[in-house]
């Protein structure tokens, strides 16, 4: 089953930011992956507000995904993300139900 990493993040230092922007596309295609969304406007359609860089990204299945982030040219360009930003990255797998899925509640 494909996973989705969805990513949130703001930004304090843009300049340094763009150096890991510019390091992360080769890491993610290597594995298999694409970016879905890479900071494309959000709409909030609902809730509070929204103001955060928003990126979706689908690799393969979970694995794959995790390869991925551990990836050690991946590790080293997120040096530049960690130092330039605040953020979340979270990991789910796509499932075959989509009629009656396990709501979690």
């Amino acid at each position: 089953m494909p996973a989705y990493f969805i990513c949130t993040m703001t930004i304090h230092d843009p300049e340094t930011y763009r150096k890991y922007t510019a390091l992360t596309p080769a890491t993610v295609a290597r594995y298999g992956g694409r970016f879905l969304t890479r900071g494309d406007e959000v709409v909030t359609v609902e809730g509070p507000s929204f103001d955060e860089r928003l990126v979706i990204l689908e690799f393969p299945d979970r694995a794959t995904a995790m390869a991925w982030y551990e990836d050690a040219d991946y590790q080293s360009a997120c040096l530049f993300r960690r130092a330039s930003s605040k953020g979340r990255m979270i990991l789910q797998e796509g499932r075959d139900n989509r009629t009656d899925p396990d709501p979690k509640v």
